[in-house]
C-alpha cells in the first residue's frame, strides 16, 4: 500500500513539474503584445511612444487636411471693389490731391505757382510731357472759369484728371468663353512685381464672378512659383497645370493647360509666365514663343502686363519692351496703396495707349480691383 501511495505522489509531482516547464516562455523569442491604443496623455518617458504619437498625430491631421481642401472659399464678386477700397487708396494718394487743390486755390496764380503745380505732377509720376500738357490745359480753364471757390477748383481738377485717365476708355476684361473655347489670359512682367500673386487674385475674382478657371504654372524657372499658384487655386477650386520638373519649357505648360481647359470646358485659362528682365532679348523672345504656341489652339484674349506702381518711370521702360513683344492689351498696377504716386496711371496709359484694367490695393486676397477712374480721382482729391 505504501508503494502505491508513493507512486501516486511521484506521478502528481511529475504532472506539476511538466506544467511549469510548459508555461515558461522559450528563450530567443519576444513576447507578442497587442497594438496599444493611442493614449490621451504624453507617452511614458523612455518608452516607444514617440513613433506611436507621431502616427496618431498624422492620423488626426489627415481628416482636417481633407476638410480644408473640400471647404472651398467663396470669393466676393469683383464689382465695386475699388469703391470699397477707396479709403485705403486715399491714404496714399491724398497728399498729391491736397497739394494741387491748395496751389490752384491761391488768389493769384503766377508763373511760380504754375511751376509748383507742374512739379507736383512730375513727382506724382505723371511724367514731364503729360505734366506740362496738364498745366497748359489748367491755365486755359482757369482763365475761362474766372473766380475760383473750393468747389470750382475741385471740379476743375476732377475734370482734368478724368480727361487724362480716359474716362470713356474700355477697361473690361475679355474673359468670356467663345466658340466653345475658353478665354485665355496671359500674365507677363518682370520678377518682383507680384505677377504670380496677381494670377491667384485674378482667379479668385473670376470665380467670385461665376467663372470656372484653370491656372497654368508656366513660370517654370522660379522654384516656388508653381507651388504658390497651386495654393491659390486650391483655395477657390481652380485647377492648376504644372510641369513635373523645374526648368521645363514654359510654352509646353501653357499649351497643355489650354488643351485641358478646352477638354474640360472651363471658362478662363490664366497663364502665369516666367518673370524676365525686359533687357534680356533671349528671354523676351521666349515669352513671344509662349504666346505663339498657345495661339495654335485658340486665341489669346488678354495680355496683362503687371507693373509695380512704386517703380515709377522705370516701370514705363519695362512696359515699352513688353508691349513690343507680346502686344499688351491691359495694365495691372500692383502696390498702388503703398508709396506709389497715382500719376503712374496717367503716364503708362499715355505711353502705351493701353488702359489700366486692374489695380492692386493691398496684401489681402481680395484686394485686386477693376480700375474705376471716378473712384480713383475721388480718392486722390479726398
Amino acid at each position: 500500500m505504501e508503494y502505491v501511495i508513493l507512486i501516486v505522489v511521484i506521478a502528481v509531482l511529475a504532472v506539476v513539474a511538466g506544467g511549469l516547464l510548459f508555461l515558461r516562455p522559450r528563450r530567443g523569442r519576444g513576447a507578442i503584445t497587442p497594438p496599444s491604443q493611442p493614449s490621451a496623455g504624453p507617452p511614458a518617458p523612455g518608452g516607444g511612444g514617440a513613433a506611436e504619437t507621431a502616427e496618431a498625430d498624422t492620423a488626426a491631421k489627415a481628416p482636417a487636411t481633407t476638410a480644408a481642401v473640400l471647404d472651398l472659399e467663396r470669393p466676393p464678386p469683383s464689382a465695386g471693389r475699388m469703391v470699397r477700397l477707396r479709403a485705403r487708396l486715399a491714404r496714399s494718394q491724398s497728399s498729391v490731391g491736397s497739394a494741387l487743390l491748395g496751389l490752384l486755390s491761391r488768389d493769384r496764380l503766377d508763373d511760380e505757382t504754375w511751376d509748383e503745380i507742374e512739379e507736383v505732377l512730375i513727382t506724382a509720376d505723371v511724367g514731364v510731357v503729360p505734366a506740362r500738357l496738364m498745366v497748359d490745359d489748367l491755365k486755359t480753364k482757369v482763365k475761362v472759369l474766372g473766380a475760383r471757390g473750393p468747389a470750382e477748383v475741385r471740379e476743375l481738377l476732377s475734370t482734368e484728371l478724368l480727361g487724362q485717365l480716359g474716362e470713356d476708355t474700355d477697361r473690361s476684361l475679355h474673359t468670356s468663353p467663345h466658340g466653345g473655347m475658353p478665354a485665355v489670359v496671359l500674365m507677363v512682367g518682370v520678377n518682383g512685381t507680384g505677377k504670380t500673386t496677381t494670377c491667384g487674385k485674378l482667379a479668385r475674382a473670376l470665380i467670385g464672378d461665376g467663372y470656372t478657371v484653370m491656372l497654368a504654372a508656366a513660370d517654370t524657372f522660379r522654384a516656388a512659383a508653381a507651388d504658390q499658384l497651386q495654393t491659390w487655386g486650391e483655395r477657390v477650386g481652380a485647377q492648376t497645370v504644372r510641369a513635373d520638373r523645374e526648368g521645363a519649357d514654359p510654352a509646353s505648360v501653357a499649351f497643355e493647360a489650354v488643351s485641358e481647359g478646352i477638354e474640360e470646358g472651363v471658362d478662363v485659362v490664366v497663364v502665369d509666365t516666367a518673370g524676365r528682365l525686359h533687357t534680356k532679348v533671349g528671354l523676351m523672345d521666349e515669352l513671344g514663343k509662349v504666346k505663339r504656341v498657345v495661339e495654335k489652339r485658340t486665341t489669346v484674349d488678354e495680355v496683362l502686363l503687371v507693373l509695380d506702381a512704386t517703380t515709377g518711370q522705370n516701370g514705363l521702360r519695362q512696359a515699352r519692351v513688353f508691349a513690343e513683344v507680346v502686344d499688351v492689351t491691359g495694365i495691372v498696377l500692383t502696390k498702388l496703396d503703398g508709396t506709389a504716386k497715382g500719376g503712374i496711371v496717367i503716364a503708362v496709359q499715355r505711353e502705351l495707349g493701353v488702359p489700366v484694367k486692374l489695380v492692386g490695393l493691398g496684401e489681402g486676397p481680395d484686394d485686386l480691383a477693376p480700375f474705376d477712374p471716378d473712384a480713383f480721382v475721388d480718392a486722390i482729391l479726398g
